[in-house]
């Protein structure tokens, strides 16, 4: 324990820093038409994320408690933490953006040796290639929602969080831990109200990072990636729905928007930490059944299509509180 002590500890004094940091060089994120704050923040803490998760997972890789080619997987990362950390400066361009990124999903996909199957229950397909080239742009889709969805105050970094203990408490790995306090010595500083946002280089590696890890516990059979859907489904039901109904409605996609669920709930009246405990307690159910559906695999395929109804009702509701 005392070594996430450490990391937390660590998370809380350097997001302190870059906040200090980001306020002298006017590093700040400026509300525009697709921000749900009003004042002008510091932006770029998702820095101390990135520092303590590289620092713990090299501590587990030099005492081998981290598979080899899943710390290069992961240590990949530094990449879209380098290119997110200067968009968050200067504010790139895509290209740059989804070119890293791709070059981070070949490599992080060569070391884990691709998607080699994917557990469906009843049965499993094990076409590496086919697998690998889809679990490309998945990943490519996680580092890029994860940024769509981070809004509002303590959101991405809870939702972290609360995916990290669900992985511990599923595979009793110590990995996903380092991963847990490294967001909550962050979130202290980004809860309502936030004193600091994330920026890119937090929500970027996030996203990159907890869908690796999902890659590679379907690789070693400890849990399938459905599950691990299922686990992460608040964030990619929202950004992938979001998105759809947008190109149905011939919206410009590229164009900046407020139409997500979280940031409708909070134009209709509820408070970022009011919206992020629903939330929670969402992924508490979608934990359950993640429970039940490991106990008896076969009926994976029937919790995922639960799981969507689930999330299909909840977009009803908040239709009806705050139209699309």
């Amino acid at each position: 324990m005392i070594f996430f002590f450490i990391i937390f500890i660590s998370s809380f004094l350097i997001t302190y820093l870059v906040r200090q940091f980001a306020i002298k060089k006017s590093i700040m994120d400026i509300p525009n038409e697709r921000s749900s704050h009003t004042i002008a923040t510091p932006r770029g803490g998702g820095l101390a994320i990135a520092i303590t998760w590289f620092s713990g997972i090299t501590f587990l890789f030099f005492t081998n408690d981290i598979d080899s080619n899943l710390y290069y997987a992961l240590i990949s990362g530094i990449l879209i933490s380098i290119i997110s950390f200067i968009d968050d400066i200067y504010n790139l361009k895509s290209t740059p953006r989804i070119f890293v990124q791709a070059i981070c999903a070949g490599l992080a996909l060569y070391f884990v040796g691709g998607l080699q199957k994917l557990d469906l229950g009843f049965y499993v397909i094990e076409n590496v290639y086919l697998l690998s080239a889809i679990a490309f742009i998945g990943i490519i889709w996680f580092i890029n929602l994860f940024n769509f969805i981070d809004g509002i105050d303590g959101y991405t970094a809870s939702e972290t969080i609360f995916i990290a203990i669900a992985l511990f408490l599923l595979t009793g790995q110590s990995l996903s831990l380092i991963l847990a306090f490294s967001a909550l010595g962050f979130l202290i500083w980004n809860w309502q109200k936030a004193k600091i946002f994330m920026g890119d280089i937090g929500s970027t590696l996030l996203g990159f990072t907890i869908i690796v890890i999902a890659i590679h516990y379907q690789n070693t059979n400890e849990i399938s990636l459905i599950n691990s859907l299922i686990l992460t489904s608040v964030f990619w039901f929202d950004a992938t729905y979001t998105l759809f109904k947008r190109f149905l409605n011939k919206e410009k996609l590229s164009q900046p928007h407020r139409k997500h669920f979280y940031q409708r709930i909070v134009q209709s009246g509820f408070s970022h930490q009011k919206t992020v405990l629903y939330a929670m307690f969402i992924n508490v159910i979608l934990f359950l059944l993640i429970y039940l559906t490991s106990k008896n695999s076969n009926i994976i395929l029937f919790s995922l299509f639960i799981n969507l109804l689930l999330l299909f009702i909840v977009s009803k509701l908040i239709d009806k509180r705050k139209p699309f």
